[in-house]
């Protein structure tokens, strides 16, 4: 962050833009304690909440009666001096407010995430947990909510710098031997940078290896529904999401494009997605839907596979579809019995109706077991929830695979530097300027 931005003093809705019975505006930077004295606030102790009239600096008007909390640098979140405002939640009030503050030299409105940003600056968060701090507003579901308050907690932390102390050991062991070239030191000193290296790169390829849990936990399990033409996929949908997504007709190929609806399951999120039947079509547009619905079902965490209890046999195009990330389905057991020749598919297969709403207990349980067994990690070890730590993970799983002293020991100690590099750009509390603008962009104005 530039030194001329932190020179201003920054100010903005902590609290959503509507009406409420109360709106925070948060303050936070060197004009804090003006701006108190220019809203006619009296002496404020730091900490304690205050009832007090303020007033605009221009037209000495009455603005509100409100609630005012100073935190005195640096025992705030920004590490800067904060005010903190409760006022009335009317429009017209917040309006008056945001007018009073902009009216006093040297404060502007914040941009989005600057407060976080100046947290980071000023070394109250790390990396991670500005992010988790954003997690935690977008939560949406109890495990992204557990997961977030895991990262901001600084538990995701723990295990990087973790990781980057054991690396820096090692690189006292090597850096050793090039600056203390004429010492005395013991032969095994390189043995063990060596044995070390490669248990540090053994524990951060396992830690890896999640299936993406952690991004999956943010963003959602995909689910696909697939199936022939008219064996019940809209109406299933339909039936998990509790309203009328999609549209149900006995018209074959009705579902032409991807329905999507976001559901919660045991506190896990889900994508679920309803498809195209799939058939042999010569109309384009059928034929489009089709392609998506196989597209869809490559990338998909579990399939839903839905078979028709009054067909004597199943299209070989859909069985084709069932793996061990399937769940498969038999439809309209409420006019047929179903009639299934595979007796290890019969066996595992649930049979619902979703006219009648029978067997689909059934399903939520084993969905919801498979999001259980998909994120059994998440309630023990902090997962990696961002593609941008995946990503300098690899990179430093790959400088630690080339560490090899016989290539020469100022090479080795180079790949060490790089390796440790990519650890700090983790956590690290001032990043390049690109990839703090991706992260702050995201949150909202007045966090």
């Amino acid at each position: 962050m530039n030194n001329y931005i932190l020179k201003d003093t920054i100010y903005a809705p902590a609290s959503a833009p509507q009406k409420s019975g109360i709106i925070v505006v948060r303050l936070s930077g060197k004009k804090v304690l003006e701006a108190i004295a220019k809203l006619r606030v009296p002496k404020l102790k730091p900490r304690y909440a205050t009832v007090t009239n303020i007033y605009h600096p221009k037209t000495y008007e009455l603005i509100d009666n409100c609630v005012a909390v100073y935190y005195k640098a640096p025992h705030s979140f920004t590490g800067e001096d904060v005010l903190e405002l409760s006022i009335h939640g009317g429009k017209v009030v917040l309006r008056i407010l945001l007018d009073a503050l902009a009216s006093i030299s040297g404060l502007r409105f914040a941009e989005p995430g600057e407060f976080s940003m100046r947290a980071l600056f000023y070394n109250k968060l790390d990396l991670t947990q500005v992010e988790g701090v954003a997690d935690l507003i977008n939560a949406e579901t109890a495990e992204q909510h557990k997961l977030a308050l895991k990262q901001l907690s600084g538990d995701l932390s723990k295990i990087y710098d973790g990781w980057r102390k054991r690396l820096l050991k090692i690189m006292g062991l090597i850096e050793a031997n090039i600056d203390f070239p004429e010492e005395d030191i013991p032969g095994d000193v390189v043995k063990q940078a060596e044995i070390a290296v490669h248990e540090l790169n053994r524990d951060i390829n396992i830690y890896i290896q999640d299936n993406n849990a952690g991004e999956k936990l943010r963003d959602g399990l995909y689910v696909t529904i697939l199936g022939a033409t008219n064996v019940g996929k809209s109406s299933l949908i339909n039936r998990l999401s509790k309203r009328d997504v999609a549209i149900v007709s006995h018209i074959e190929g009705t579902t032409r494009d991807v329905i999507e609806v976001g559901l919660e399951i045991k506190g896990y999120p889900v994508t679920v997605a309803d498809t195209a039947g799939i058939r042999d079509s010569e109309e384009a547009l059928e034929n489009e839907g089709i392609r998506r619905s196989l597209e869809r079902a490559k990338h998909a965490d579990c399939k839903l596979i839905v078979l028709d209890a009054t067909s004597q046999t199943q299209p070989e195009s859909i069985l084709s579809l069932i793996d061990s990330n399937s769940i498969v389905l038999v439809n309209k057991i409420d006019i047929a019995e179903p009639n299934l020749t595979d007796a290890i598919l019969a066996q595992a297969a649930i049979h619902i109706s979703t006219k009648t709403g029978e067997g689909l207990d059934k399903l939520f349980g084993r969905l919801s077991e498979f999001a259980e067994n998909f994120f059994y990690s998440a309630c023990s070890t902090p997962l990696i929830t961002r593609q941008r730590h995946r990503e300098h993970l690899m990179k430093c799983g790959e400088c630690l695979a080339r560490f090899e002293i016989d290539q020469g020991i100022e090479l080795a100690a180079e790949d060490l530097r790089l390796a440790a590099s990519h650890l700090a750009r983790i956590t690290e509390r001032i990043d390049a300027d690109s990839i703090l603008g991706e992260i702050f962009s995201n949150f909202c104005v007045g966090k």
